[in-house]
């Protein structure tokens, strides 16, 4: 007769620099009165006629700061160089060490040659030892040649992988191959973002993710590896073009539409001024109080809320998915057409049909959605999107979700749900309808505007 399989599960504790293992409840005997750790991880052992397996339950922890700072490259304001340490004890001896400063920094070649002067001044101003490389981090170029170029200046540099963090200065592009990068050397050594679009400035640069993109997929390859610390300086977005503030603004729209009806009303009614100031704070439009500052701090805390318990996505049950089902293919089927907060917006809009065709979703909060769109220069229908391309794009998503869509949908404004029984009788349905008012509307505004200068790039279908 077969024997039953003995289990049993046991704690990891550390004596001096020994770690064993103790049955669970057990008491550990420490007569020298040794210094004694003991782990969150467990083995659990399982003797059976097979023989023996062990299962391995280890936590890792994860602790990185997100921070607002003003003037960051100011050579008084020592963000840069001390703002990643979380404990304010190690603060202290760090500042105090006579060890010179080094810091290895990959700034995207655009915002080089905008603030690059300024980067380095900061750096000799502090007395710091420093590499600047600047690189051309675009979707185009967002790949592993790109990675394996910034490894090989690392290890030029010799920086310490415990204490000398890598910072990277730019888009979202820059921060994830840096992240990537980080992240391989020495299995996982220390980085910071530094954004400097409003879509890293809201997305990006919060999360866990880095990637590259492979074999024209968009992010195939990548990584979930935090960074010590993302510093976010909303002087630098007065530099960037309006069509990169509304890229941005689809991002914080999605949060919007997924869980805050406080913040679509912020962007429905300020969206226009947003736009005008490049979310800079003018005291003397007063009107609108701070509409930048409350803009990106709601947009940053949902994504937090979201992001935080799921940072590895073991539940692939996400809000934030929500604009990123047929984006990804788009984005790369039309390349450069449409950035990626212009493709994702293009997504949302489809997907409000869906939830309208649903019935999720009430006529005037759809017309209010879009409207709100409209109001923040994105793109609402692309001649790229066709039928085809989001059925291939929804069977990718079947094959990387545990086989179920997983499709977040609009409920009412400020309000969703995660679905997995949408029809495909639903799906065409809600494009045609989508085609229909989006194309036909785009197409009679051009028509109507006659000799007047042409729309933004973002605005036509390509």
């Amino acid at each position: 007769m077969p024997q039953k399989p003995q289990q049993t599960d046991f704690q990891l504790v550390r004596v001096k620099s020994t770690w064993s293992r103790i049955k669970k409840g057990e008491t550990l005997s420490n007569n020298n009165e040794d210094e004694v750790t003991l782990s969150e991880a467990t083995i659990g052992e399982c003797i059976s006629e097979g023989g023996i397996s062990w299962i391995i339950e280890a936590p890792i922890y994860f602790c990185y700061k997100v921070v607002e700072t003003y003037d960051i490259l100011e050579p008084s304001n020592t963000t840069l160089l001390w703002g990643h340490i979380t404990d304010p004890q190690q603060t202290e001896p760090a500042t105090a060490s006579k060890r010179k400063l080094r810091r290895f920094i990959v700034i995207d070649e655009v915002v080089d040659k905008l603030y690059g002067s300024k980067v380095r001044e900061y750096f000799e101003q502090n007395n710091v030892q420093h590499k600047i490389l600047a690189l051309p981090t675009t979707e185009e170029t967002k790949s592993m040649d790109l990675v394996l170029n910034i490894l090989h200046e690392v290890q030029s540099f010799s920086l310490d992988r415990r204490t000398e963090p890598i910072i990277a200065i730019g888009g979202g592009v820059c921060l994830d191959i840096v992240g990537l990068a980080a992240s391989l050397y020495r299995r996982r050594t220390p980085y910071i973002r530094v954004p400097t679009t409003l879509l890293s400035y809201v997305d990006a640069s919060v999360g866990a993710k880095n990637g590259v993109n492979f074999l024209q997929c968009k992010n195939k390859l990548g990584g979930y590896t935090p960074p010590v610390a993302s510093f976010l300086d909303r002087s630098f977005l007065q530099s960037i073009p309006r069509r990169h503030i509304s890229n941005g603004l689809g991002e914080i729209l999605k949060m919007a539409l997924m869980k805050h009806k406080g913040l679509f009303y912020l962007l429905k009614n300020h969206g226009k001024y947003l736009l005008d100031t490049k979310f800079q704070s003018c005291n003397s439009f007063a009107h609108h109080g701070d509409a930048a500052l409350q803009t990106t701090r709601i947009a940053i805390e949902t994504m937090l809320e979201e992001l935080a318990p799921n940072l590895w996505e073991d539940d692939l049950d996400r809000l934030v998915d929500f604009g990123h089902l047929i984006s990804p293919e788009l984005e790369m089927r039309v390349l450069p057409s449409l950035m990626h907060g212009e493709a994702v917006n293009v997504d949302m809009a489809f997907m409000t049909y869906v939830a309208h065709a649903r019935g999720l979703l009430a006529t005037e909060d759809k017309e209010q959605i879009l409207q709100c769109m409209r109001g923040l220069e994105l793109p609402v229908w692309h001649s790229g999107c066709s039928w085809a391309l989001i059925q291939r794009a929804l069977r990718e998503r079947l094959k990387h979700s545990g086989g179920q869509l997983r499709m977040p949908l609009p409920t009412g404004l400020g309000v969703a749900d995660i679905f997995n029984d949408t029809s495909e009788e639903t799906l065409e349905r809600a494009y045609k309808l989508w085609v229909k008012d989006c194309k036909m509307g785009l197409e009679e505004e051009l028509q109507a505007q006659g000799d007047s200068p042409a729309p933004s790039l973002s605005c036509v279908p390509l």
